[in-house]
């Protein structure tokens, strides 16, 4: 497995747009595929903020991972942000999240960053094993999440 940047392997952008839309779509609705997909192409810088990192094993996806200026409408104040972190099912429980979210932590403190945020409906524990912290639960575009953060900087 390696973990490369998305602006390596493009052709990955369709299918992983189907994979978020499919996974997150109950938080913006009005987000079409077609969007999500132009999103995450914009998204896909090789290094720095924004940028999008995969998990791949010869042709095949495994996962992705994110840093974005923004993940929460709601906090602006809050910058940077870890997001989209996924992993196609057949691939979980083999650590692929866990490198996923080290690379793109690495990225962001490389990247002059102190602190990285994100928000969580389901995932609380797994961040918590990575030395996340819990900011606070909120509802955010009506589901209930957990925003946490981490030290990445020195």
């Amino acid at each position: 497995m390696q973990i490369i940047p998305l602006a390596d392997k493009k052709e990955f952008i369709a299918e992983l747009a189907g994979l978020h839309h499919s996974e997150w779509k109950h938080l913006n609705p009005s987000l079409t595929l077609e969007g999500r997909a132009e999103a995450i192409s914009k998204a896909a810088g090789r290094k720095g903020i924004p940028s999008i990192f995969v998990a791949v094993s010869g042709s095949q996806l495994m996962g992705s991972a994110a840093l974005v200026q923004n993940d929460m409408d709601t906090k602006p104040d809050l910058s940077p942000w870890l997001a989209a972190v996924y992993v196609k099912e057949s691939f979980r429980h083999h650590g692929i999240a866990t490198e996923l979210v080290a690379r793109c932590e690495a990225e962001a403190a490389h990247s002059k960053a102190d602190t990285l945020y994100l928000y969580t409906e389901f995932a609380s524990k797994f961040y918590e094993k990575l030395r996340w912290r819990h900011l606070e639960r909120c509802e955010y575009k009506g589901v209930t999440v957990d925003v946490m953060c981490k030290q990445i900087g020195s």
